[in-house]
């Protein structure tokens, strides 16, 4: 028994969840459940335990050990278009300014800007470092002596996966690795 393992606080023993395919619901944010959810879905018979961390848990009449990869018993489709929101747009724009590229100090800007009639949507909406954003200002892209690296677009579900792949959390557990990666086009 791994004795780091078995000391970790129960908070920190999330559990990977898999669709019924065996791939992760989400890449980013990975899909992740608490210990208690992982539990209750175990006996309420909602997944199929994969894989486990070290640690045990005990009741007065049970115990097992803590699930840390589950897979749904009911496949759950993927949605094809994903939410417009801010953490999407910036994981779209691969959290980098689409004007210099900068990671630091990230908001979002409107190309055609709000006061102009512009809208908040995939299409007029791009990731930009404060710097960025506070020099283009409220001035249409062409006023502003400005370039855009990419143009913006509706990313797919299928896009934002590819995308997050790329940006990993900051905990992985080993036994998550063979389920994270695996359609991955490997080396020759």
């Amino acid at each position: 028994m791994n004795f780091a393992e078995q000391n970790l606080s129960l908070e920190k023993c999330p559990a990977l969840v898999l669709n019924a395919n065996y791939r992760p619901l989400s890449y980013y944010p990975l899909s992740l459940w608490n210990w208690q959810d992982s539990i209750k879905s175990v006996f309420l018979d909602r997944v199929t335990i994969v894989s486990n961390y070290d640690k045990i848990i005990r009741s007065p009449s049970f115990n097992m050990r803590l699930p840390s990869v589950i897979a749904l018993k009911s496949f759950i489709k993927p949605k094809s278009n994903p939410s417009f929101t801010r953490f999407n747009v910036f994981l779209r724009d691969r959290f980098s300014c689409l004007y210099c590229g900068s990671g630091e100090e990230l908001t979002f800007d409107h190309l055609l800007p709000r006061s102009k009639g512009g809208q908040t949507n995939w299409t007029n909406v791009v990731t930009a470092c404060s710097t960025c954003n506070v020099k283009k200002g409220g001035r249409l892209l062409e006023k502003s002596d400005m370039i855009l690296n990419q143009e913006p677009y509706q990313p797919s579900a299928k896009d934002l996966h590819k995308n997050g792949k790329n940006f990993p959390p900051n905990f992985l557990h080993k036994s998550w690795m063979d389920y994270l990666y695996w359609d991955v086009e490997l080396e020759a």
